[in-house]
């Protein structure tokens, strides 16, 4: 009761702190996914042989390199990466953390991204392809108003599972302080000396973001899978 108590007092004293956190942490979370849709469906097509500069192998090579670098990395080795890398890469810009952190997790993921669009491209049957073509439907055509319109029910799922993901991510963006959740909690931590009760309160937070999208995404697979039918 104790512990309940204290968590009581905490939430009531820093619950604007916790807002501020959480809503940094959706923030994160949408720009990453629009981001990375947008750049992962074009590296898709660039590993696509058959259409258009996927036909460029040399670019091909360094797209399928892009994605298995980034997805054989750890996400904190990248934070690191490219938190000390652009400032000095790119010292006229004049990049924030903020910046810096959210490019490093568009980078990563982007390439599961790219991976998520591929296979959602590839589970369309080819036949479909091959009935466009043979109507005289070039290869952009063909991929623009035949296979992605039916590649989306196969996409958007697991993009929605993408975005969960990024949400339980950022918190490791609170090794530099970004201001998301964990960042809170490490704010309250210092001011308070408790550690457990703000901790609970934040995994009760991201718990109930995680579980209501998960929920979400269930009833979009049913929908999707009624309309189908």
């Amino acid at each position: 009761m104790q512990f309940l108590g204290i968590m009581a007092q905490i939430w009531s004293r820093y619950w604007t702190l916790f807002l501020k956190g959480f809503q940094m942490t959706i923030l994160m979370g949408l720009m990453t996914v629009a981001i990375s849709t947008v750049f992962g469906a074009l590296l898709a097509l660039m590993r696509r042989s058959n259409f258009g500069i996927g036909k460029f192998k040399p670019l091909r090579a360094i797209v399928v390199a892009y994605v298995e670098v980034i997805r054989g990395t750890p996400i904190l080795l990248q934070l690191y990466f490219f938190y000390f890398m652009l400032p000095q890469w790119l010292p006229f810009m004049n990049l924030s953390e903020f910046t810096c952190v959210m490019t490093a997790c568009c980078v990563n993921s982007t390439a599961y991204v790219c991976e998520i669009i591929r296979a959602g491209i590839q589970a369309v049957d080819y036949g479909q392809t091959e009935a466009a073509r043979s109507l005289g439907l070039n290869s952009r055509q063909t991929m623009t108003h035949v296979v992605l319109p039916q590649a989306v029910k196969n996409i958007l799922p697991a993009l929605c599972n993408e975005f969960v993901a990024i949400v339980k991510e950022t918190s490791l963006a609170s090794t530099f302080f970004i201001g998301e959740l964990m960042t809170q909690f490490r704010t309250i931590n210092g001011i308070t000396f408790r550690v457990l009760e703000p901790l609970t309160i934040v995994g009760i937070i991201y718990f109930i973001v995680t579980f209501t999208l998960s929920k979400f995404i269930a009833v979009l697979e049913r929908r999707m899978s009624a309309s189908e039918r």
